[in-house]
């Protein structure tokens, strides 16, 4: 099936994928009134005497903005507030669909950091929580960090979200390979948002001989033109001060993840891994290596960020329940702890086998299972 041209027609025809839907009824002068004005005006007294009361009398506790500046977009790039809008809109009904949270897709014409920020913060009093999407890195970092005193939570799902179902992927891996995360060496090529994110949070659940890349090489302490966040990362990984190409870094490892671009990842350095390699080339849409050469070159367990193909790494297992239980509470802030949980509650979803690490990304389950664990895990 041609899904670009059906997924075209489906826009066209239908102008989009969202619409707003009343809760109420207004068919007589009675509905109007109660509202609209003048009864409206109640609600209005009773959040200016105490804005607490927002979450009481309006959409607040149930809604996010999903927000973007068009600035890395799926596999597109930079391609601005407008032709981001899609994606958005796409965000926002996997919201509904999987989690029951309304969701408005917000675009920012500004690329301008700081502005972005303060956009953000004005408009911040109408939800209960902020989804970042598709923003580039390392302006990403900065727009994140700067939004969490906004007392509700706010979330790049480019980082997190990717993070915590990567996660889930290598607790089941390991479980099939029957390997300690201890052990392991680790491959991350990629050292954008996600790979940036999924690091730390490897590194957070106990992973200890990591190392990272960029398009220059491996990262490691003391290396040339990195930026802060990248030397962070190097006191944090390769402690053996590994230097070299991708081809070098893969070399006697136990695990790939590829954040990174199609087609970098060869049959020969997947065999010059250790044995019963797991391959997660998560690419879009085409990844680091394609699965079925993957698995020719001995890979024991293979996942891409594709429908196509088993062991999908999808974000949308992620996001509505971690996003579900952080509304539900109020959250503040989503932490450390309850993306941990998060991913811990996701892999726990199934029984792993090889060709399924994780479960569908249709499977309702999902939401429930990680909202209950991200609402014990939270503690402000």
């Amino acid at each position: 099936m041609d899904y670009n041209k059906k997924s075209l027609e489906l826009h066209e025809k239908l102008k989009g994928k969202l619409a707003v839907k009343s809760k109420v009824s207004l068919k007589t002068n009675d509905d109007l009134s109660t509202a609209y004005t003048p009864g409206v005006a109640e609600p209005c007294r009773k959040i200016a005497e105490n804005p607490e009361d927002v979450y009481k009398y309006t959409f607040k506790s149930n809604t996010v903005a999903v927000i973007s500046d068009g600035s890395s977009v799926l596999g597109l790039g930079n391609i601005g507030a407008e032709a981001s809008l899609p994606v958005m809109e796409g965000k926002a009904i996997l919201f509904k669909e999987f989690a029951d949270i309304d969701a408005f897709p917000i675009c920012i014409k500004d690329q301008d950091t700081a502005k972005t920020i303060e956009t953000i913060k004005n408009i911040a009093p109408v939800f209960g929580g902020i989804n970042l999407e598709d923003i580039k890195a390392p302006e990403c970092f900065e727009i994140e960090n700067s939004l969490q005193d906004l007392g509700i939570p706010v979330m790049h799902d480019d980082q997190h979200g990717t993070a915590i179902v990567v996660l889930a992927a290598l607790i089941n891996s390991l479980k099939l390979r029957d390997s300690k995360k201890e052990d392991v060496k680790l491959i991350i090529n990629g050292a954008g948002a996600a790979g940036i994110a999924v690091t730390k949070l490897l590194l957070k659940y106990g992973f200890k001989n990591i190392i990272l890349l960029d398009s220059k090489g491996t990262i490691y302490e003391g290396r040339d033109n990195l930026n802060p966040t990248k030397k962070e990362i190097a006191t944090l990984t390769n402690h053996d001060l590994i230097k070299g190409d991708l081809k070098t870094a893969l070399k006697d490892s136990d695990i790939f993840i590829g954040v990174s671009r199609p087609n970098l990842v060869t049959e020969e350095m997947i065999k010059s891994m250790n044995d019963k390699p797991i391959v997660l080339a998560m690419s879009n849409p085409i990844p680091e290596i394609m699965p079925d050469l993957a698995k020719k070159a001995g890979a024991f367990i293979v996942a891409t960020g594709r429908s196509d193909f088993p062991n999908q790494v999808n974000n949308v297992l992620a996001f509505p329940g971690v996003f579900r239980g952080a509304l539900d509470i109020r959250a503040k802030k989503i932490t450390n702890g309850m993306k941990l949980a998060a991913a811990q509650a996701l892999a726990n979803t199934i029984k792993p086998e090889i060709d399924k690490i994780l479960p569908n990304a249709l499977d309702k389950s999902v939401v429930p299972a990680i909202a209950e664990a991200v609402k014990n895990a939270y503690k402000e």
